[in-house]
């Protein structure tokens, strides 16, 4: 597709994690395609992050609008017709959102990636690829419109009023080690007394240790008991940040500890090294992108002992069950990994 490109509509709804992959092609696309329009239509929640970001229109879908949302997208858009529609998400509630974006030529994922009828809402795929990560599939997507910039970089949106703010709540720490221990489902979860365990032997380390997340009952419960079994002082951020905050405290921490959950991605943003703790999904897909090697994870010997086959033998993405499986990751594993980060990032 040709630099006549003069407008450009993103549909990726969520969740933080893959917004914050979309960015670094949404960028490229930028870079490729300066005198494009972007559009970019977006969860609510996600696009409290993203606000800002520079040369990107946001059109907010609230979900919890039900229909109404549907009918609010179609009155915005009418009178407009895009170029092209990038539709990087195959959930139903998204490719009817599709319906509602007028554009000429609408791009969706390849046939193996396709599933909620999502082949219906599109007219032009992106080219399969062998087992990538789901920020591969989205700069697939700008390959779809002849972006070659293969560079995975990102310019996040946040302001000198959040730095400040986050400087504040850190209370002036330096080598600060951030445990944003809660994932979306308590199944991807870690064992409070053994986050515990990696907050003492940070501390012991000479790190101050920190703990974020939001303010949902089940991440002010699980920071209580890492707090009431760890021994040394933790600075408890739970509840108490926005989103680009919480992006800033990420960029001053030196190394972040995290399940798959959406800061340990807004963590890569902006720089800071991430141990990921896997177990139910592939970190080869959905783990820290820049610190995939940073990951402890039992997932592909769950994935043999549930399937019998290998990841390579399976579709790609196929998830392990199992509401114990994180119990799996000893302390010893994490304080190996946290060890050798310390080494290789010269922490």
């Amino acid at each position: 597709m040709s630099n006549s490109i003069s407008s450009i509509c993103i549909l990726r709804l969520s969740a933080i994690g893959d917004v914050c992959h979309a960015v670094s092609a949404v960028q490229a696309i930028q870079r490729a395609h300066p005198q494009a329009k972007i559009t970019w239509v977006i969860g609510k929640v996600e696009a409290m992050l993203l606000a800002d970001l520079p040369g990107v229109e946001f059109v907010i879908f609230d979900k919890k609008r039900g229909r109404a949302a549907f009918k609010d997208l179609k009155a915005h858009f009418k009178g407009r017709k895009f170029d092209v529609l990038l539709h990087m998400q195959v959930a139903f509630r998204a490719n009817v959102a599709a319906l509602q974006i007028p554009a000429k030529v609408k791009v969706g994922f390849d046939k193996g990636r396709s599933k909620e009828l999502h082949s219906l809402f599109i007219n032009r795929r992106i080219e399969p690829q062998k087992e990538p990560h789901v920020l591969e599939g989205f700069h697939n997507f700008a390959r779809a419109i002849g972006v070659n910039d293969n560079q995975i970089s990102w310019d996040m949106p946040y302001s000198d009023e959040d730095e400040a703010r986050a400087k504040a709540l850190l209370g002036g720490l330096e080598k600060v080690f951030v445990i944003s221990p809660a994932a979306s489902k308590k199944e991807r979860n870690w064992l409070p007394e053994r986050y515990a365990a990696l907050a003492d032997y940070a501390s012991e380390q000479g790190f101050n240790v920190v703990i974020t997340g939001g303010p949902t009952e089940m991440e002010q419960s699980l920071s209580r008991k890492i707090i009431e079994h760890a021994n040394c002082d933790i600075v408890d951020l739970v509840g108490k940040t926005q989103l680009k905050e919480l992006l800033c405290v990420l960029k001053q921490a030196k190394l972040v500890l995290a399940p798959d959950t959406g800061p340990a991605h807004m963590a890569v943003t902006v720089g800071t090294p991430v141990i990921g703790l896997y177990a139910h999904s592939n970190p080869k897909r959905t783990g820290p992108y820049l610190y995939q090697h940073y990951v402890v994870e039992v997932y592909h010997q769950n994935l043999l002992s549930q399937k019998g086959k290998s990841a390579s033998e399976l579709p790609w993405g196929t998830r392990v069950k199992g509401a114990d499986l994180m119990a799996q990751i000893d302390v010893e594993q994490v304080k190996s990994m946290f060890n050798k980060v310390v080494k290789q990032e010269q922490l």
